[in-house]
């Protein structure tokens, strides 16, 4: 005969904890509310990036020149050729132009079809977070680990560098999505240790070195290092694991780097920024060790033709929380770093090596350390829009240490670290708000009284008995959330409702021509107002790459200059009498121009290949006997004359423009079109 064994109890919770904690549910029982709230945070978020997209035209268009041209030819699709003849591709790899380009084949070049990809991959990367954050938080109970999901996607649509770059054609969409690929890849593959999800996430860093090189590697110490540490497996099986996701990566990545090696240089584009026809140049040189050093970096030319110059402010740890970068990133970043550090803190050293949360901590931390660090010591050209790829780092430790410390709600630690988040985040809300004066200029007295409110609140909440003290805490932890991230949310819609065009966008309510979105009240930001002086590269009125085509003061009278000193990322105009002499040109290129910039307007408005020469930096291409030989060939018809190039090409460097532009007035005659100085390549002068 046997009994039943009699059951055990729980260990008794403390009073504090009695009265404030409330069951945890089990790990695999899903609420109900679970589905339906992803569903509502992926539709929101498609609303914030698709809404109202196509105001932004063609955005950059240097970017939707070569999606242009490679909807129109597949080999300047493979190559990122600027012009659908290929004479020279874009000085990034062509990875985020081939998402793009096959979407114009598709459905027609148009704003649509060229932006609707990246608001999709920022619907797709909140997903992504979502999931990561969920899956690593999986001991904490299911109803925990999906809220934190929530917050941490939450946090990512709300993010206004975010908010800009998911409705722009710049490669830092197609970017944020890989790099979270990869941190998703590496999640599933620690319980398991499974090769094949962490070889899933060396491929997505592969392609993130095709869509922008070594920015695409900044993550992998922090996958690497996650995976040594928490994967369930040995040792030796760990390294060896790690062996073939490095294996991956230089798989993905340099296939196509060989392929273009492979191809003969006479039947291909000249590789932009290169200044030896080459990505292996483009790689450690303008788009490498000269980014992050400045100069020249391995011998090869300043990044962007600058000499160490640099729009981000000045170096340090304060570039991520000052001028641009700071309004574009830094409203959850002090957050953040908070809750890695009490994440860490309330985790628990006795929790064994693979434990999923601090494995996650572990992950968002380091990708964000490292990649911020970068960011804020770069001495060559840095732009305040590369800060999205901090985004899903922010993101996750926000989830995953708001997750840790909500568990811990019954310890002191854990109430006055939830208090912290929230107090930190409407502070710091309240200080970046005061850079739009004039705008909504009573929320950031809302923001920061309802966050310091609530979390008093947490404090305060033991000291309520029962049911209401739990639902005392839980409400004020949800409004907390809602006024912490309600400054930062509130500037990602301002800045989805402007249009934004130019190689510099910015955020906020900034528009074309300086111009404030509708519905947000009047008055523009002023230049640079956080910490008194603007730092170098902090925005004007009026920022630069925010005006529209056809508003660069005194392009009208040239007709196709590019913007001029000080102007960066203008666009161009170009006049109909131009549009249809181009038209009309009937060769392989309807006629060459100094600069990449200038090109690719030119190519937007005609719809014909443009010689760019120079490119966007000064490139040593075309050499005078090889533009004479296209000129003999017929295959260049026009010659426009216009200001300096997209990049400081007009003549600078290595470039051989001025020698081709004395060629061809020794040789032609000058004629004048819709305002631009012509000369017609088929018809020699006596």
């Amino acid at each position: 005969m046997t009994t039943s064994a009699a059951p055990v109890a729980p260990p008794r919770a403390r009073a504090g904890a009695a009265r404030i904690a409330g069951p945890v549910p089990l790990a695999g029982t899903r609420p109900r509310w679970a589905a339906p709230a992803l569903g509502g945070l992926l539709i929101a978020t498609a609303v914030l990036y698709l809404v109202g997209l196509a105001a932004s035209g063609t955005a950059n268009s240097f970017y939707a020149a070569a999606v242009q041209a490679g909807s129109k030819s597949w080999e300047a699709w493979f190559f990122g050729s600027l012009d659908s003849s290929n004479f020279i591709t874009v000085d990034k790899p062509p990875a985020s132009l081939w998402i793009m380009g096959l979407s114009a084949r598709v459905f027609g070049f148009s704003s649509w079809s060229l932006l609707a990809p990246q608001a999709l991959m920022g619907v797709a990367t909140v997903a992504l977070v979502y999931g990561t954050v969920r899956r690593s938080l999986v001991r904490l109970g299911a109803g925990v680990s999906r809220g934190a999901g929530l917050l941490a996607g939450a946090v990512l649509a709300a993010t206004p560098a975010a908010a800009l770059m998911f409705r722009f054609d710049n490669p830092d969409a197609l970017l944020t999505l890989l790099m979270t690929l990869g941190a998703y890849a590496v999640v599933r593959a620690l319980p398991k240790a499974s090769r094949r999800w962490l070889a899933l996430a060396g491929v997505a860093l592969g392609f993130a070195f095709l869509t922008k090189m070594l920015q695409g590697l900044l993550v992998l110490p922090a996958f690497g290092l996650v995976y040594l540490v928490a994967a369930r497996a040995t040792l030796p099986k760990r390294l060896v694991h790690l062996a073939v996701a490095a294996v991956a990566v230089v798989v993905s990545s340099g296939w196509w780097v060989l392929a273009v090696a492979l191809w003969p240089a006479s039947a291909r584009p000249y590789i932009g920024g290169s200044t030896n026809n080459t990505v292996l140049d483009l790689v450690f040189g303008y788009n490498g060790l000269a980014r992050i050093f400045g100069g020249a970096g391995n011998g090869g030319r300043t990044a962007q033709g600058t000499s160490g110059g640099s729009f981000g402010g000045a170096t340090g740890l304060q570039r991520l929380f000052s001028s641009e970068m700071g309004l574009e990133i830094s409203w959850l970043l002090p957050a953040a770093l908070l809750a890695l550090v009490l994440g860490l803190a309330v985790a628990g050293r006795r929790r064994p090596r693979t434990d999923g949360p601090r494995a996650a901590l572990l992950l968002w931390g380091g990708w964000l350390v490292v990649t911020g660090l970068v960011f804020s010591y770069m001495s060559g050209t840095v732009h305040p829009y590369y800060t999205v790829a901090l985004a899903p780092a922010i993101a996750g430790l926000v989830g995953t240490g708001g997750a840790l410390l909500w568990t811990h709600r019954a310890s002191w630690l854990g109430r006055a670290g939830l208090a912290a988040l929230v107090a930190v985040s409407g502070g710091w809300a309240f200080v970046l708000l005061a850079e739009t004066p004039g705008w909504l200029p009573w929320l950031r007295w809302v923001l920061l009284t309802g966050a310091l409110a609530a979390a008093a609140a947490m404090l305060l909440a033991p000291l309520v008995r029962g049911v209401a003290g739990r639902r005392l805490l839980a409400g004020a932890v949800v409004a907390g959330m809602l006024f912490g991230l309600g400054g930062s949310l509130a500037e990602s819609v301002a800045t989805a409702s402007v249009a934004h065009q130019g190689s510099i966008p910015t955020v906020g309510v900034v528009s074309i021509g300086g111009s404030t979105g509708p519905g947000f009240g009047g008055g523009t930001r002023p230049a640079g107002t956080m910490g008194g002086t603007p730092p170098t590269g902090s925005r004007p009125s009026g920022s630069a790459g925010s005006a529209p085509s056809g508003a660069v003061p005194g392009s009208a009278a040239t007709g196709v200059g590019s913007a001029p000193s000080g102007a960066a990322g203008r666009s161009a105009t170009t006049s109909a009498a131009l549009t249809t002499l181009l038209k009309a040109a009937g060769t392989r290129w309807s006629a060459a121009v100094d600069g990449s910039q200038t090109a690719a307007t030119l190519e937007l408005s005609s719809g014909t290949a443009v010689m760019a020469i120079g490119g966007w930096s000064s490139d040593p291409t075309p050499t005078l006997a090889q533009f004479e030989a296209a000129v003999t060939a017929g295959e260049v018809h026009y010659y426009l004359v216009s200001g300096q190039g997209g990049g400081g090409a007009g003549g600078q460097g290595g470039s051989t423009s001025s020698a081709i532009l004395a060629w061809v007035k020794a040789h032609y005659t000058a004629a004048t079109v819709g305002g631009s100085t012509v000369y017609d390549l088929t018809k020699a002068s006596s």
